[in-house]
C-alpha cells in the first residue's frame, strides 16, 4: 500500500502545529504497516461510501479512503473533520 495525500489533506496537515504534525506522521506509518493496529483505532465512518477514519490523538483524527493498492488521504485535523469527511 501507498499513501497518496489530496490537496485537502496538505493543507489540513500544513495548517497544524509542528507536533501535531509529527504526531500524523507517525501515525500513517503505522497504517501502512496494519490498518488494525491499536492505537489508529481505524474504522469505516458510517453513513458514507467507503470512507474512514483513524485516530492521531484523542482529539485529532485523520480521514482516508483506499482505492486499490492507495490509501487517498482526504483531510486531518480536530472531530469537526469527521461531519464532513
Amino acid at each position: 500500500m501507498k499513501l497518496y495525500p489530496t490537496k485537502q489533506f496538505v493543507e489540513c496537515y500544513e495548517s497544524l502545529s509542528p507536533n501535531i504534525q509529527r504526531q500524523v506522521d507517525k501515525k500513517l506509518k503505522l497504517l501502512l504497516v496494519d490498518i488494525r493496529y491499536p492505537s489508529l483505532r481505524a474504522k469505516k465512518i458510517q453513513g458514507t461510501n467507503n470512507i474512514w477514519e483513524a485516530r492521531v490523538t484523542k482529539e485529532y483524527r485523520f480521514t482516508f479512503q483506499i482505492e486499490e493498492e492507495l490509501y487517498i488521504l482526504r483531510k486531518v485535523g480536530t472531530h469537526n473533520i469527521l461531519k464532513t469527511p
